[in-house]
């Protein structure tokens, strides 16, 4: 006798499967769609805060709040961006480095010309989201403009000339 669970048109567990077994990375072409689905996932989460690419990528945006003036001078918006920027810096990095692991990035068939991978492809498109992202952002160094309270709390009194 078998058992049923409830499922009275479970016609698709009866069919066999065709391909290749579950979980052996053949249709695994280049991981950018599940990197990027596992940061869609765990967002900030998915670096510890200890690995090498998670201090890179802080002291990076450390960098561009400070070069956008300091985190008082920055608006939410501009924050979003900054953590967009981010985001894609790590994925894009990501995809460079496994790029630079391939043989080729020509695919070659004898019944198609020579292709370059797709994944060429969708990389420029993060370079140049990342610019994007630069570019909302300003490329000058904004310089944290001090406000008379501090300039004197800072030098003390103005100093009498002789």
């Amino acid at each position: 006798m078998t058992e049923n669970n409830g499922n009275e048109n479970n016609t698709a567990s009866a069919r066999p499967r065709s391909g290749a077994p579950l979980g052996n990375g053949n249709g695994r072409t280049h991981g950018l769609k599940s990197l990027k689905k596992a940061w869609s996932k765990l967002g900030n989460r998915m670096l510890d805060g200890r690995s090498q690419a998670s201090v890179a990528l802080r002291k990076w945006r450390a960098e561009i709040v400070e070069d956008l003036g300091g985190s008082d001078n920055m608006s939410a918006q501009k924050e979003t961006i900054v953590d967009l920027a981010c985001r894609s810096r790590l994925i894009l990095h990501s995809v460079d480095t496994w790029l630079f692991e391939q043989e080729s990035l020509v695919y070659r068939s004898k019944k198609r010309l020579a292709t370059v991978l797709p994944v060429v492809m969708q990389r420029q498109q993060l370079a140049d989201s990342l610019a994007q992202y630069m570019k909302m952002l300003g490329l000058e160094r904004r310089h944290k403009v001090k406000t008379l309270n501090e300039i004197l709390q800072h030098d003390g009194p103005p100093k009498e000339s002789e």
